[in-house]
């Protein structure tokens, strides 16, 4: 009647008082954000599993429970049993069966079926309110069960009862962090899920095994959204837009229905990378305010976001010089107030100067011809140079930002982008390494998959480094 079925992925309880965070934990380890969350005490009152999985295997497995409402009930139930250590387990299974179609422990219940089924405890208390012997009845009842288990103090506000907490908690529980589900990051998950291997010896191999295949995971969706970024600029600097004219000469209004639709395209394009970078980190449910991720109301367009976002005169002028005809050291002839021109610099420098001074020119609309006679307008693909690096800038920050959010956030995202930002990234030899690739993606050739493949490359350190890998 003790044994419990072994399942072939570690299994954990997370258990602990009403409102302490307990499902902000969870969808913050699980990564999911489908974790029912709120401010209401008794939200959560059916026990939930939420499996981690990578490419169909479950990794690990949480399960978010109610809180203990009659713990005290529950422990006087247990101790008119007296029986020795290795026997409370069993009382424990007697005490399930017995109610578990009584309302008044419905919420023990739920909580204390998976632990008796072979789930670890990740007990969760707040460290910002006072200890209490209040807590004392459930963390007993938990002990009955024999379980492995483990204490995580987080922190709701910002008072501070740690100390306490950590002195009563070790009188309990093998193992007690400190923890913020709020502020995870990559590093911090790893370091919980390490302290997990350690409540029992057979979960020391499956955890590490799974901890190494997180690993590969987040490898993985640096890599998926390094390739949807390299997607999107080749996209964008390299789209041609059409449309048919209805006479021989085009008309004010085809000159301008063209750009529109050539910059809603962009938009639009912009807009379909973002969700799928937000599905690649598990984001899927975000709620963000978009205008916010056009410069607070600033037109993607505009000569005031390219100052935000887009390179200045003087790194126009780099670019422009370093793409062309001089390269490496070139970039210490050209200071801002202080030029020095030589050779072939010349005509490569009038190209950056072109690219600065006509922002609001993206693209030549040209008429076009057809076979059968009619003609059409074309605009595309992208002419100015100071677009890609505010597109870039703002999937950069984009990914970033989603990749380094906890899953326990329920607040609208608010993604405010300025102009600190390009510094974190944007130096000088990567901005000759970019306007290489963009050069070639803005020639509408055909560019071979070894090119993309060399500037994903490229894309996924800039990433990986705003991110924190």
């Amino acid at each position: 009647m003790g044994e419990i079925m072994m399942k072939t992925h570690p299994r954990f309880a997370v258990v602990g008082h009403p409102n302490k965070g307990k499902s902000s934990i969870v969808s913050a380890l699980a990564l999911d954000d489908t974790v029912q969350i709120s401010d209401i005490p008794g939200t959560t009152s059916k026990k939930r599993s939420f499996p981690l999985k990578v490419d169909g295997k479950i990794l690990y497995e949480l399960i978010d429970t109610p809180g203990f409402q009659r713990a005290r009930r529950v422990l006087a139930w247990l101790e008119k049993h007296d029986v020795p250590a290795d026997k409370k387990f069993e009382v424990v299974q007697m005490f399930v069966s017995e109610h578990r179609d009584d309302p008044r422990f419905n919420d023990e219940i739920e909580l204390l079926e998976p632990i008796m089924d072979g789930a670890g405890i990740i007990y969760i208390v707040d460290g910002s309110k006072p200890y209490g012997e209040e807590y004392e009845a459930e963390m007993e009842v938990l002990r009955w069960t024999g379980q492995p288990s483990m204490a995580l103090i987080n922190h709701i506000e910002e008072a501070d009862y740690s100390l306490e907490w950590k002195r009563a908690l070790g009188q309990y529980f093998k193992m007690v962090r400190t923890f913020n589900p709020m502020t995870i990051n990559l590093a911090q998950h790893v370091s919980i899920l390490e302290s997990m291997a350690q409540l029992k010896e057979e979960w020391i191999a499956p955890v590490k095994a799974s901890i190494k295949l997180f690993e590969q995971y987040q490898e993985q969706k640096l890599e998926e959204s390094s390739q949807a970024i390299t997607k999107l600029l080749y996209d964008a600097l390299s789209h041609v837009e059409e449309l048919s004219m209805q006479s021989d000469e085009a008309s004010e209004e085809e000159k301008e229905r063209i750009e529109e639709n050539y910059k809603e395209y962009l938009r639009n394009l912009e807009i379909d990378t973002q969700k799928k970078i937000e599905n690649i980190w598990n984001h899927g449910h975000l709620q963000k305010k978009q205008t916010l991720l056009t410069f607070e109301d600033l037109d993607l367009f505009s000569e005031e976001s390219a100052s935000v976002f887009g390179l200045t005169r003087i790194e126009l002028l780099i670019t422009g010089a370093t793409s062309g005809a001089v390269t490496g050291a070139g970039i210490d002839l050209l200071f801002a107030g202080h030029t020095l021109l030589l050779g072939g610099t010349i005509g490569a420098l009038v190209g950056g100067i072109g690219a600065y001074f006509g922002f609001n020119e993206l693209s030549e609309i040209k008429v076009m011809g057809q076979v059968l006679g009619k003609r059409y307008l074309q605009m595309g693909p992208m002419k100015n140079r100071n677009f890609s690096y505010i597109v870039l800038g703002r999937a950069i920050f984009h990914t970033s930002s989603v990749a380094n959010r906890s899953h326990a956030i329920r607040s609208v995202a608010a993604l405010t982008m300025d102009n600190r930002f390009k510094e974190t990234w944007l130096d000088d030899d990567l901005k000759t390494s970019l306007e290489k690739y963009h050069k070639k993606f803005r020639s509408n050739n055909e560019i071979a998959s070894e090119t993309l493949k060399d500037y994903e490359i490229l894309i996924k350190s800039i990433v990986s480094k705003s991110i924190g890998n």
